[in-house]
């Protein structure tokens, strides 16, 4: 059994690794097992359930999400008395979790195995993406696996624990997808994009990726490439908690620079709006992750030469409620007998799965219910918002709360 005295506290290791100790403050890998919204959720989803499988799985978050506590015995399960968790597991996915890493068993629902030293006084190995590292504290090991997406992928892909149900599937996305080719001069990591992210820098598959060349301490090599341990994805709402301007502003430009919107009149003399999506910048679908509590969604507007709107559609309700026909982009999931579920714990299959996958160009038609006339305008807009209001409603912290909104991409034109 792996102690919890093997590890050694994220502290100790920004010590010497005082800018990427930085960088990972704040970032989702950092508040893991504390974030405020996803605890609120997994709880919710949790609650009431009377299904021996249902539970298992709504209980299995803890796996991924506080690593250190669920390998060294505690918590075992979300309904443990997560106040009881100890300190250093409390930091979510951190330093010594990562880079003791040696193996991987499967590709989903974190299969890493690792290997810490032991403590503080005799902190072993620590591997990661150099193979000539001479420091003062603890031994170095060169490791292929820390360099490619297999590692994220372990965590970033989950299945169902008992019915076996794809959940998440974000490394198998781009294990499909163009940038994950046999050509290292193409082939685009997960730490392609994320670990090369930083302020002003949103790379992504749609923008430059310049390296970030720097050194791993104050005192040691130069080198042309020094991954970032930002960890941005497409939240932005956690960091505004911890007033990380600086987090969600890098969100909100890798969300601007995932996707195109195009506007095609053509068939505008039969009454008909259509719109082209393209997936131009994530290296998986839109959106990725719990997709089916993430909502990417098409706001349409159209003007008559006056600027009166005479057609509207995906703008949300005084309830934060999308109207049925508005042009969602998600996975749902189905219970044993079909039933749309909002639970993952309930869910035995995907019934639809409408995301944007990556590299992949999608249509939507919309039937305006009349023949636009010279002088009217059309607006598509691609907007994004990390939960849906609908799961934010299953909570008492959120539910009168609106997940910020952020427009990915926008199209106008005039008929």
């Amino acid at each position: 059994k792996i102690t919890l005295e093997r590890f050694i506290p994220h502290e100790v290791c920004t010590d010497c690794h005082s800018q990427i100790g930085g960088q990972w403050e704040n970032s989702l890998h950092h508040l893991a097992h504390e974030d405020p919204l996803y605890n609120s959720i997994a709880l919710a989803l949790r609650k009431g359930l009377k299904n021996a499988g249902e539970i298992k799985e709504a209980d299995s978050c803890v796996k991924c999400h506080t690593p250190i506590g669920f390998i060294s015995g505690f918590p075992m399960k979300l309904s443990d008395d997560l106040s009881k968790t100890p300190e250093i597991a409390t930091k979510g996915i951190q330093c010594d979790y990562c880079h003791s890493a040696v193996d991987i068993t499967r590709m989903y629902n974190n299969g890493l195995v690792i290997e810490p030293g032991s403590g503080e006084d005799d902190p072993g190995i620590k591997h990661g993406p150099f193979k000539d590292c001479e420091p003062d504290y603890h031994e170095t090991q060169f490791s292929r696996m820390h360099t490619d997406s297999t590692i994220c992928g372990t965590c970033h892909d989950v299945k169902h624990v008992v019915f076996g149900t794809a959940l998440e599937t974000t490394y198998s996305e781009w294990e499909k997808s163009p940038y994950n080719t046999d050509d290292p001069r193409t082939r685009v990591t997960c730490q392609g994009c994320h670990m090369f992210q930083r302020p002003g820098i949103p790379a992504t598959g749609s923008t430059p990726r310049p390296a970030n060349p720097g050194s791993i301490t104050e005192d040691s090599i130069s080198r042309p490439h020094i991954f970032t341990h930002y960890f941005v994805g497409a939240d932005t709402m956690i960091p505004g908690l911890k007033s990380d301007e600086t987090r969600l502003e890098m969100a909100r430009q890798r969300l601007k620079h995932a996707a195109n919107v195009s506007i095609d009149t053509s068939k505008a003399g039969s009454g008909k709006l259509i719109v082209k999506i393209s997936n131009t910048g994530a290296g998986h679908s839109i959106p990725t992750g719990v997709a089916d509590l993430r909502q990417v969604w098409l706001e349409i507007i159209v003007k008559n030469k006056a600027g009166k709107i005479e057609f509207s559609l995906g703008i949300p309700d005084s309830s934060n409620m999308l109207s049925k026909g508005t042009a969602v982009f998600r996975t749902v999931f189905g219970d044993e007998n079909a039933n749309k579920v909002i639970n993952v714990s309930k869910a035995r299959q995907i019934i639809e799965d409408t995301r944007i996958k990556a590299g992949q160009t999608v249509t939507r038609s919309f039937n305006l219910g009349f023949v636009p006339e010279k002088g009217y305008s059309a607006t598509a807009r691609l907007l994004y918002s990390g939960i849906s209001q609908k799961a934010l409603n299953l909570t008492k912290k959120y539910r009168n709360t609106a997940m910020p909104v952020v427009e990915m991409a926008k199209a106008e034109t005039e008929f």
